[in-house]
């Protein structure tokens, strides 16, 4: 069995994640610090979330640029959207805002990835990658 994974669809997921985790996470789980679990605000969780939402997002645009359609633009708009989610840790007054910033950003680089890869001749259902 041959499982192919969309990396772009997956980088929108992470995304939509970590929106998740920032927005609605405080609301559900405001009584997990007594239990002694804090996964919110937590610098390491909030990393690691910042850091594979790079690894995805720089994977799966650098298999669309290199495999289908050499544009720059998707690199771009993550970029500005990766430099919104970094600031958000750094700027607390603006967290949700930058947050909203960021996923909106990265969310539409990933689609926009997905939608020059399908207009590709290689992303015929018949070419072996």
């Amino acid at each position: 069995m041959n499982i192919k994974l969309n990396w772009d669809a997956f980088g929108i997921g992470t995304s939509v994640a970590c929106a998740i985790h920032c927005a609605l996470l405080p609301v559900v789980v405001s009584t997990l610090p007594i239990f002694g679990i804090n996964i919110i605000h937590n610098s390491f969780f909030e990393w690691g979330m910042i850091t594979l939402a790079f690894v995805v997002g720089c994977y799966s645009l650098y298999h669309g640029y290199i495999t289908h359609h050499r544009s720059y633009i998707p690199g771009i708009i993550f970029l500005a959207g990766f430099i919104f989610l970094v600031l958000k840790q750094f700027f607390h007054q603006f967290e949700y805002l930058f947050l909203a910033i960021a996923v909106i950003l990265i969310i539409a680089a990933h689609y926009y990835n997905y939608r020059l890869c399908q207009k590709s001749k290689c992303a015929s259902p018949h070419h072996k990658h």
